[in-house]
């Protein structure tokens, strides 16, 4: 599955067809929330007053504590960063653009999400998010990777050649 994923064509078409519509729904939720006027305190309030609880009690109190002591008191940085960090995974994701770390982000926020309590459509985003890092770069082989990666590549073996 492994090799069929990172390294067949048809995979790859596969792969841009999920690229893209995830990528959509990514750039619209973060174009909403910079149009729209966000402001996560209520959301942060609401993750800390019902926190994800289990039979034993609270599950994820670091993260609790987390958001108590970080998020909250920090609640403008936060107001920037998911709106753009949204819509920034979402135009990677759609243009093939650093499709990878695009990726690596949208699973971190949706982990964030499904932390604080909220389930929605985040196991499913994060499911196709790691099928995308799985497939490396594969998954945006008809995407700009196809000429940014390359260049990276360059740009990175100079840096190490200067440096030794």
């Amino acid at each position: 599955m492994f090799k069929f994923l990172r390294e067949n064509k048809i995979a790859a078409i596969i792969l841009t067809f999920v690229r893209v519509y995830f990528g959509y729904a990514w750039l619209t939720a973060g174009y909403h929330k910079l149009t729209g006027g966000f402001d996560a305190a209520g959301f942060l309030k609401g993750a800390v007053a019902n926190p994800v609880a289990g039979p034993d009690g609270i599950v994820y109190g670091w993260y609790v504590e987390f958001l108590k002591n970080i998020a909250i008191p920090n609640v403008d940085i936060f107001n920037i960063l998911v709106p753009w960090g949204e819509f920034l995974i979402g135009l990677g994701l759609i243009l093939g653009c650093l499709t990878t770390a695009a990726a690596f982000f949208a699973m971190f926020m949706n982990f964030s999400f499904l932390l604080a309590g909220t389930v929605s459509h985040n196991p499913t985003d994060i499911l196709m998010a790691g099928i995308i890092l799985v497939a490396g770069y594969n998954a945006a082989q008809f995407g700009l990777d196809r000429y940014v990666q390359p260049l990276l590549k360059k740009v990175t073996r100079k840096e190490q050649k200067t440096e030794a």
